[in-house]
């Protein structure tokens, strides 16, 4: 059973659809004995990390969720979820996370940027991915700069370099994907990232 967390942010069917694909059981809910007993979770997650930190304590899924990952049963976060995880965020003040992850999450800045290239915030479409952890099973079948769907203004930035497992540019080189031990998470949308983003969701259900 993989269940995908509900707390009231992002498309959660899309990522449901993209587990069902491949003949996975995937239940979405908001329940924390469902996070409990599940054999995989999976937090995505769309929009501002305030409310997301908000939505998941009015739950009572923050615990839950801890209490998952540190029994090392796979976990997989997406975009949102993928900076949950981290031990705060810089968007529209200071906001702590999860702290799951040390680290931050910061914003997008090419004010003192000098070039004649013009990036947009938020950083949206698709865009490669460096892979920096060969081993990674979650890019399985996946090649080196394949290419990947983002939306998001902000991005995380891990005290640990040795959790990155990808890396994107966008005016900077970022992180856009993390391992270590059983957490994955990715900045990008594997869900709606065609052929190589599914193998991810594939990867991910087979582990």
């Amino acid at each position: 059973m993989i269940t995908v967390v509900d707390y009231g942010m992002g498309n959660l069917r899309s990522v449901e659809k993209g587990f069902e694909r491949f003949g996975f059981e995937v239940k979405v809910s908001d329940n924390p004995n469902d996070i409990k007993h599940t054999d995989k979770l999976v937090l995505p997650g769309v929009g501002a990390f305030k409310d997301a930190m908000i939505g998941l304590q009015k739950r009572g899924l923050i615990e839950p969720i801890i209490d998952f990952v540190r029994r090392g049963k796979p976990f997989l976060g997406i975009c949102l979820g993928l900076q949950l995880l981290f031990s705060r965020s810089c968007e529209d003040g200071e906001h702590m996370g999860l702290d799951i992850i040390p680290g931050k999450v910061i914003r997008f800045d090419f004010s003192g940027r000098q070039t004649n290239e013009k990036l947009k915030i938020p950083h949206m479409g698709w865009n490669q991915i460096d892979i920096v952890r060969q081993d990674n099973p979650l890019l399985k079948n996946v090649p080196c700069n394949s290419y990947m769907y983002f939306v998001h203004s902000y991005y995380v930035c891990p005290e640990d370099k040795n959790v990155v497992a990808t890396e994107t540019e966008y005016g900077v080189r970022f992180t856009s994907m993390i391992w270590h031990k059983n957490i994955f998470a990715t900045q990008f949308h594997p869900e709606k990232s065609q052929k190589y983003g599914l193998a991810i969701l594939e990867n991910f259900g087979n582990l």
